[in-house]
Formats: structure tokens, C-alpha cells, sequence
């Protein structure tokens, strides 16, 4: 059971945003404290790796800083961090390839980046580049942050290989993920959803993953569905993130997950708590 991290990623910040290094810093401090091993990623992100899923454009734009997008700034040291919190993500699958439950404990976030977009505080989109370094196997993807993961959904749409599942609230940023198609499942949940009803929903969910026969699990795992986060109305608890955990173990799948969305000052023990699902 591995957790990837590096300090590297906190090297950047604007006042005042919500994607802010504590998120990874006072993390890494109390998962430390509970006995995870942290490590460093096992490798570089190259550009090869990038190119499974982003354009050439893209990856020009983010070291440029040429891109545009409200919520998502530009720094000059920026495409370094974010090929840093990619190397998280390509370390805990590699793990999980082999049988072991990992978790990328990384910022930026990843999963509105699409193939030639920056959005959503999102640079590179971590997990499916992640995924489509895992050739020969069909891979499912739950993404339970608050937020649709709609980069992700731009990448895997259509993928043989690919299915997509997707918890999210509606309304709220992006504004799509209203409607399943092909082989991405979109679950929209109002406003004041709270423990009961969506773990219910993620039972749903997960029985279709299952369904279609995956040989791996990957996890967009956001913390933004908090009773307290500062940026959504989700009325999960603290103790509601062991049972996500657990449930996405049962699934028996070898499985990784990144870190995604999650502002709370809570958000250190909702990630302790999931893990201790997710890697029992």
C-alpha cells in the first residue's frame, strides 16, 4: 500500500484560492503521523507519456503559459509541478498493475484537463494519462469529486477499453455530466445529497462497473462532496469517506486513486479516512 507524494508540489500558490498547498502539506503530515509509507514518484513524466492523451499544442501552452482560463492561473514553474503530480499518478497505477492499492497525494488536480484544455485548476489530466499507460487491460474509472470529471469523459468517450462512471452535483462547475452516453455513465446529484443517498447511488454505480468485466480500477478521488467544503453542498461526513473506501475495495479490482478536488480544512482526515477503506 503505497501513497506517492512530493513537497515540490506546494511550490506554487495565488491568495485566496482554494487550491492551496496545505492540501498536500498538512496531508502528507497527518497520513505520515498514521504509519503511510510516503514515497517519491518512481519516475519522470516524459513527454511520450503526456501524449497519450494531451496534444502537442497542449503541452506547449502550459509550459508557455499562453492558455486562458479564469480559474486556473498560470505560474512560471507550473509545468514542472504538474508533471510532478502526473508522476504520482503513473507511479500508483504501476503499483496497482501489480496488485497493490496505491494513492497519488499530488496537486494540481487533473480531471478537467482535456486533451487541449486547461480548466478547473487542472493542467494535465493525471488519471487518464495514467490509464492509457495500461495497455491490454479494460480499465474502469469512478470519479466521485463533487465536480463532473469532464476532461476525463472528453478523453475516454468512446473507448473500448474504457468505462467512466462519474458522481457529481447539479448544478455546479463544469455544468455538463447531465446525461450517460456511450460508455460514460454520468450520476447528477442535487444540492444537500447526503450519506444515505449517495452511497446508494455509488452501489449503483459500482454494479455497473462490475458489469463490464474491468481488470482495474481507477479513482478521480475528490473530497469537495464535505459538508464544509467552501466550493459545493454535498452534505457528506467525515466517517461517510472510510465506507467510499471500503466499497471501492470490495470491488476485489487491483486499484489506484489520485487526488483530485477537496478545500476544507478537514480535508487531511477525509483523505486519512478513505484510505483506510480503500486500503483495507
Amino acid at each position: 500500500m503505497a501513497v506517492f507524494t512530493d513537497p515540490s508540489v506546494t511550490g506554487y500558490h495565488t491568495p485566496g484560492h482554494p487550491e492551496a498547498p496545505f492540501r498536500v502539506s498538512k496531508s502528507a503530515e497527518r497520513l505520515k503521523a498514521a504509519g503511510h509509507a510516503l514515497l517519491p514518484p518512481e519516475k519522470p513524466a516524459a513527454d511520450a507519456e503526456l501524449l497519450r492523451v494531451h496534444t502537442p499544442r497542449h503541452l506547449e501552452t502550459v509550459a508557455k503559459g499562453t492558455f486562458r482560463d479564469a480559474d486556473t492561473a498560470f505560474y512560471p514553474q507550473i509545468d514542472a509541478i504538474a508533471r510532478t503530480s502526473l508522476a504520482g499518478a503513473l507511479s500508483a497505477a504501476g503499483r496497482a498493475e501489480k496488485g497493490e492499492p496505491s494513492f497519488s497525494l499530488m496537486r494540481p488536480p487533473g480531471h478537467h484537463a482535456a486533451p487541449e484544455k486547461v480548466a478547473g485548476f487542472c493542467y494535465y489530466n493525471n488519471l487518464a494519462i495514467a490509464v492509457a499507460g495500461i495497455p491490454g487491460k479494460k480499465v474502469a474509472i469512478v470519479d466521485v469529486d463533487v465536480h463532473h470529471g469532464d476532461g476525463t469523459e472528453a478523453w475516454a468517450f468512446g473507448r473500448e477499453n474504457v468505462t467512466f462512471v462519474s458522481l457529481h452535483q447539479v448544478p455546479l462547475y463544469p455544468g455538463s455530466g447531465l446525461k450517460s452516453r456511450g460508455n460514460c455513465r454520468n450520476i447528477p446529484l442535487p444540492p444537500g445529497t447526503h450519506e444515505t443517498q449517495y452511497l446508494k447511488a455509488l452501489e449503483g454505480a459500482l454494479h455497473e462497473v462490475l458489469n463490464s468485466k474491468p481488470d482495474l480500477l481507477a479513482v478521480s478521488a475528490g473530497f469537495d462532496t464535505y459538508k464544509e467544503d467552501p466550493i459545493a453542498q454535498l452534505k457528506l461526513d467525515a466517517a461517510t469517506y472510510k465506507r467510499i473506501g471500503k466499497m471501492l475495495a470490495e470491488t476485489k479490482l487491483p486499484r489506484f486513486a489520485v487526488l483530485e478536488g477537496g478545500y476544507a480544512e478537514a480535508l487531511p482526515l477525509l483523505i486519512e479516512r478513505f484510505l483506510d477503506g480503500f486500503f483495507d
